[in-house]
């Protein structure tokens, strides 16, 4: 994808997806609706790239090499306008062009948990939660639901997970993200030099972030490519429906 198709990709994820964010990502696909004038317009998004641990791609595709045959669809969004339908279809093409780049395998998440964040008029509902229609509809095996964990809500209904915050902590790569989120939230800037651990704590507790039990998400893999019959180094299971958790997304 050319830079400024990147720029945009970024841009419109940052502003479109629930988590206001965008990852550490490999390949992006965009959806443009043609029939905008003067010029194309773009009305979604789909990102492949690596995860914040190998073992969510080890552990499902024991023979491909993680982060280059294989990789998590860490971003899926759509304009609210753009039909149902289109979806699977954005996502079966965006599958064939990452096979044709030697794309091997595919894990995907779905959140059934809501978010919300908070407005002076109380909580607004920013996502209603899901549990992976799409990925059925495109055949992907359901591998069930990640152990609860506990994570950081932030008041705009976005979340920080455990490895993000380490980052900070431990003054990794990779942390400005995170400390420019909070910044604009109301945190103070860091200070050079400023250890992380006290100003993340501070930072959370100025912003109004609150600990919260997330009870796990569904999980989805997927080979894509050449047709060749190949198992799972994992149990499939029968897919979840919406009154197991999650609206039909």
């Amino acid at each position: 994808m050319p830079e400024a198709r990147v720029h945009a990709a970024k841009a419109f994820v940052r502003a479109h997806h629930y988590s206001g964010s965008w990852p550490a990502v490999r390949f992006a696909y965009g959806l443009y609706d043609i029939t905008a004038h003067p010029t194309a317009e773009l009305v979604g998004v789909l990102a492949l790239g690596i995860p914040t641990q190998v073992a969510v791609l080890t552990s499902v595709f024991r023979e491909l090499t993680p982060y280059t045959d294989s990789l998590e669809l860490n971003r899926l969004v759509l304009r609210d306008e753009v039909p149902a339908n289109a979806e699977t279809w954005f996502q079966a093409a965006a599958f064939r062009l990452a096979a044709a780049r030697g794309v091997r395998g595919v894990v995907a998440y779905s959140d059934p948990e809501p978010r919300t964040r908070l407005t002076a008029h109380g909580p607004e509902l920013v996502f209603p939660g899901h549990y992976g229609t799409i990925y059925q509809a495109k055949g992907m095996e359901y591998l069930g639901k990640t152990p609860p964990r506990n994570v950081v809500l932030l008041p705009d209904g976005s979340v920080l997970h455990g490895r993000v915050l380490s980052k900070v902590r431990n003054d990794e790569r990779g942390r400005g993200g995170v400390e420019r989120r909070l910044v604009a939230l109301g945190a103070r800037a860091r200070e050079g030099g400023e250890p992380g651990g006290p100003w993340l704590e501070e930072a959370l507790h100025t912003v109004g972030a609150r600990a919260v039990r997330h009870g796990g998400k569904h999980r989805y893999a997927a080979y894509v490519g050449p047709r060749v019959r190949r198992r799972l180094a994992v149990t499939s299971y029968p897919y979840p429906k919406a009154d197991q958790g999650g609206a039909a997304v």
